[in-house]
């Protein structure tokens, strides 16, 4: 049985937003007093006082940039939190932010929305039903509430 793994935003990707974000900007650091910010760098929320950044991010460009993929229109940009400064990065294992509804959005080998589906619970049946569809070559995980990019899944 297959076992999806969630990515989160990479170190090297990570170190270049905290210079400027995908939409050229700086970011601007603060100090989560609540915590409950879904950050992409480690994927977990943020406990309170820790120091975050709401930052502009491009993951289908991004992914595009390693595969070749041209996504045209699809591409696109929103906002999402990370640590301020170098993090430890996600648990292993697991499916992070599974504790709520959320989109399971396909996209094809060129970059393009293959279709979503609507999830009550993030499991490996989520992912092994949109990767059924052998044109699928990759999957993001969104936010219900806000349309906002969680992770991405890839094809294994």
């Amino acid at each position: 049985m297959t076992t999806y793994t969630a990515l989160p935003i990479g170190p090297p990707v990570l170190s270049a937003l905290r210079t400027a974000d995908d939409a050229g900007r700086p970011p601007a650091p603060f100090t989560d007093e609540e915590g409950g910010a879904p950050l992409r760098c480690c994927l977990r929320r943020s406990e309170p006082g820790e120091r975050i950044a709401l930052v502009s991010y491009a993951p289908l460009r991004r992914w595009a940039a390693e595969t070749g993929a041209r996504p045209g229109a699809y591409d696109e940009q929103g906002p999402v939190f990370i640590h301020a400064g170098e993090c430890a990065g996600p648990d292993p294992g697991g499916h992070p932010f599974a504790n709520a509804h959320r989109t399971v959005r396909r996209y094809s080998s060129d970059g393009h929305i293959l279709g979503g589906e609507l999830v009550d619970r993030l499991d490996d049946d989520a992912f092994r039903n949109a990767f059924d569809d052998p044109s699928v070559a990759l999957v993001h995980v969104r936010a219900v509430e806000y349309g906002c990019f969680l992770y991405e899944v890839r094809r294994p």
